[in-house]
């Protein structure tokens, strides 16, 4: 089954003290891709390249920046294809943002 991790957390926000957060997303990403069960993720730019969009009709409403007034912000994603919900938990709890941040798991529609 295909998961959808969204990574979240505070733009610019000090994460775990003495923690390579770049490395340690980089061997993360590796052991899961050896594992195949990560398909792709990447990161995102920050939150001021953000464009919303809203559709009120007849007008179509673009606006710069997040559509939510809030701190934490998704930060990137991962794909995953897991065998059930509790693997994807577990990879999920592996990630180093978890340790700071959180991660939001989302099962795809099927069928």
């Amino acid at each position: 089954m295909q998961y959808l991790l969204m990574i979240c957390g505070v733009e610019d926000a000090e994460p775990v003290p003495g923690v390579d957060m770049a490395a340690a997303g980089e061997a993360w990403a590796k052991e899961m891709d050896g594992r195949g069960v990560r398909l792709q993720g990447n990161r995102l730019r920050p939150i001021a390249d953000a464009t919303t969009v809203r559709v009120r009709e007849p007008e179509v409403l673009v606006s710069d920046g997040p559509f939510a007034e809030t701190k934490e912000q998704i930060l990137g994603y991962d794909l995953l294809d897991c065998q059930d919900l509790d693997e994807a938990i577990e990879v999920a709890s592996k990630h180093p943002v978890a340790r700071y941040g959180s991660i939001e798991v989302r099962p795809f529609w099927t069928g």
